[in-house]
């Protein structure tokens, strides 16, 4: 069965019975490989890139990149950019330490002198959070943010309420987006937020704590096999954690919660906490040993497990994943997850050369990944906000702005994905837990919430202390034909949609949005506006019909799909 007819039909919605595209058998066809793509690079083929690859792209910005053509558009996503200034304090009330419009990352939390609790920590971690939902706004064309988000998911951090912590651990996510994989694993093993998560701030060679040692060979580099026998996970072992643990023995963070201005938020190493005996790793990599190497003794651990291809090939099916579906058959191993591993390990593990590969490929573009992947929250919520607009997300007063996004982080809290927060250290349940993978994100419960966004937003009824709403006014003006309501919602379609609507659909759209009202009509009704946009009659006649049709795309569930 056609998966995308599948997806849809989990989304309950009348138009899931569509009509799949005929073939002459019942066969699939054969998976096409990591080949370069030799294909058109048309308006379709750049808005599935994009869609992918960020958070969402406008009008303008797909068709520029079809423009462009694949490899410019390519060389665009992975261009070198300036990291995001740091978040501010758009609160004096809220942080008095800080002034308005400065930065918090290196200033001191202040204690209650009655109680004794930090004060600022919550105030904090709500300006970080509304930060990242701005740095996703405006991401332009770039693939960084959703590899950081890729890295977050990856590495599962959650529970830590430092947001100077958290600041300078995005900050790692971000410098190695799509850098060396070996060496972000290296600043992951002693980063202070990391040794806090699983305890290594407490390993130490006369009590070792295996927890990052576990999880660096089970969930960040090499992943566990089949078991092959008592503690054998055929890619490691038991022994191996128990070794590696001791290699990783050392490393303390400082400036948790720290009231003094004077400590900074970092790590160090201890040396008289250090394990500096000889650790003997197992016949699964291949009885090496790691003499004591002090403070760098953790980067020979992780050069030794970076020795084994299967590193390669694990990290190839996560970013598999993340960009193109879930489901990796036997085929796609072969023919798109084993050519990866083998560019990643030519490229010493450099994450750039093998995921340009990916999305460059003939398998990337075939027809049936082209809107098959149910969008997580932040991508559904995010996305048409960032390709139709919205006022309250964008006006310049910091505080204004902030408060909004603050509103909409909650609401996407709702839908059952809390950035900074993973459920677990594996990360997101739908990027791993088979059977169900990317539909774990759709139940009552999230349906209605991702409804009720769409539907406030499209409506100028969602609130944010007044009420707001998307420009669609905006939206329809960037259309290269407004005022012809068939081209109209065609393009509309093509920008939010990653699938062709049937004839009915179209007429369903089109009877939403004209409400009775002559298609004719519409175009007179737009040039009046047009003409005269101080007056209301003439806005309200124009946005009202606008609302009512995009309401009606967002609510289709190929908006659901990517």
């Amino acid at each position: 069965m056609d998966r995308r007819a599948t997806l849809s039909t989990l989304l309950g919605h009348p138009h899931a019975t569509k009509a799949l595209p005929k073939t002459e058998t019942t066969v699939n066809p054969p998976i096409l490989g990591l080949a370069p793509y030799k294909g058109p690079f048309g308006f379709e083929q750049a808005a599935h890139l994009l869609r992918r690859a960020t958070f969402g792209a406008k009008y303008a910005q797909i068709k520029a990149a079809a423009a462009k053509g694949l490899k410019a558009t390519m060389d665009e996503l992975f261009q070198t950019l300036p990291l995001p200034k740091p978040p501010l304090n758009y609160d004096y009330t809220a942080d008095p330490l800080v002034p308005v419009g400065s930065t918090w990352i290196d200033a001191a939390y202040g204690r209650d002198s009655g109680t004794g609790s930090l004060l600022h920590q919550n105030y904090r971690n709500i300006s970080l959070r509304t930060w990242t939902y701005e740095n996703i706004l405006n991401e332009g064309i770039s693939i960084r943010e959703q590899l950081t988000l890729f890295w977050h998911n990856h590495f599962g951090i959650g529970d830590n309420q430092d947001a100077k912590f958290w600041y300078q651990h995005m900050v790692l996510l971000r410098t190695y987006a799509w850098g060396n994989f070996k060496e972000l694993i290296k600043k992951i093993n002693t980063d202070p937020l990391m040794l806090r998560f699983l305890n290594g701030n407490q390993n130490s060679a006369t009590a070792p704590n295996e927890n990052y040692a576990r999880e660096v060979l089970e969930l960040f580099t090499i992943g566990k096999g089949p078991q092959a026998g008592p503690g054998d996970y055929t890619n490691y072992t038991e022994q191996d954690i128990k070794e590696l643990a001791k290699a990783f023995t050392g490393w303390r963070d400082q400036g948790y919660n720290t009231i003094d201005v004077n400590t900074k938020v970092g790590s160090f190493f201890r040396i008289s906490s250090h394990d500096t005996k000889v650790k003997k790793l197992s016949p699964r990599f291949d009885n090496k040993e790691i003499p004591n190497g002090f403070d760098k003794e953790h980067e020979t651990a992780i050069d030794i497990i970076f020795t084994k291809s299967e590193v390669a090939r694990f990290i190839s099916r996560k970013l598999y994943r993340w960009f193109v579906y879930y489901d990796i058959s036997a085929e796609v191993e072969q023919n798109v997850i084993l050519p990866m591993a083998d560019i990643l390990i030519q490229n010493n593990y450099e994450i750039k050369p093998a995921l340009q590969a990916l999305l460059q490929s003939e398998h990337f573009f075939d027809a049936l990944n082209i809107g098959p992947m149910i969008k997580n929250p932040i991508d559904f919520s995010l996305n048409f906000i960032k390709q139709i607009g919205c006022s309250a997300f964008e006006v310049a007063d910091l505080a204004s702005r902030h408060k909004a996004l603050a509103i909409l982080y909650r609401d996407v809290i709702n839908q059952q994905m809390t950035y900074f927060d993973p459920p677990d250290v594996a990360g997101w349940k739908p990027y791993y837990q088979e059977p169900a993978f990317y539909r774990i994100w759709i139940n009552s419960t999230t349906l209605k919430y991702r409804m009720r966004l769409t539907d406030q937003l499209a409506s100028n009824t969602y609130s944010v202390g007044v009420k707001t709403g998307l420009n669609v006014l905006n939206f329809a003006a960037s259309m290269p034909t407004p005022t012809d309501p068939f081209l109209l919602v065609e393009d509309m379609v093509s920008v939010l949609l990653p699938q062709s609507l049937t004839d009915k659909q179209l007429t369903d759209l089109m009877n939403a949005f004209l409400s009775g009202t002559p298609d004719y009509e519409w175009g007179t009704i737009w040039t009046n506006y047009t003409k005269n946009p101080g007056n209301a009659t003439a806005r309200a006649s124009a946005e009202t019909k606008l609302r009512n049709l995009v309401k009606a795309i967002l609510s289709l569930p190929e908006y659901f799909l990517s």
